[in-house]
């Protein structure tokens, strides 16, 4: 009398790393991951990652457009001084002060509001540096 094996033959194989269960008492225990499980903490780490590198191009869109302004300014002042009645040839490096005449027109000036024997006889602006470049910067 021949003894029949329990183990159904659908369930043994000769090739042993292709079945989804562990094939012996020795091996690494194998449970089937929930896709949905896996699939969320995926999207998870790839919506932190893509929201800190579009927080960093934020940063740096605001960083350009405080330049871009600051440009603007440097060329708004630049026009006005030019504009402006200059007694002198200024210097590369130096400080000069922008004035607001009486009658509207513009003035640069080497003396600084403080400066002026009497009281100063226009409306202070600015104090401006004249740069390389030929724009001015404002320095106060």
């Amino acid at each position: 009398m021949t003894k029949e094996n329990p183990i159904d033959k659908d369930q043994v194989t000769d090739i042993p790393h292709i079945i989804p269960y562990a094939h012996n008492r020795g091996s690494a225990l194998i449970k089937p991951e929930d896709q949905g499980k896996v699939k969320g903490k995926a999207l998870k780490a790839m919506y932190q990652q893509t929201n800190r590198q579009l927080d960093q191009i934020k940063e740096q869109i605001q960083l350009l457009a405080k330049q871009a302004n600051d440009i603007k300014e440097r060329v708004e002042i630049s026009e006005k001084i030019y504009e402006a009645e200059i007694r002198f040839d200024p210097i590369m490096g130096n400080d000069y002060y922008l004035y607001e005449k009486g009658n509207g027109g513009w003035l640069i000036s080497m003396i600084a509001p403080e400066e002026w024997k009497a009281s100063c006889p226009h409306t202070f602006i600015a104090k401006t540096h004249l740069l390389a470049d030929h724009t001015w910067s404002i320095e106060k």
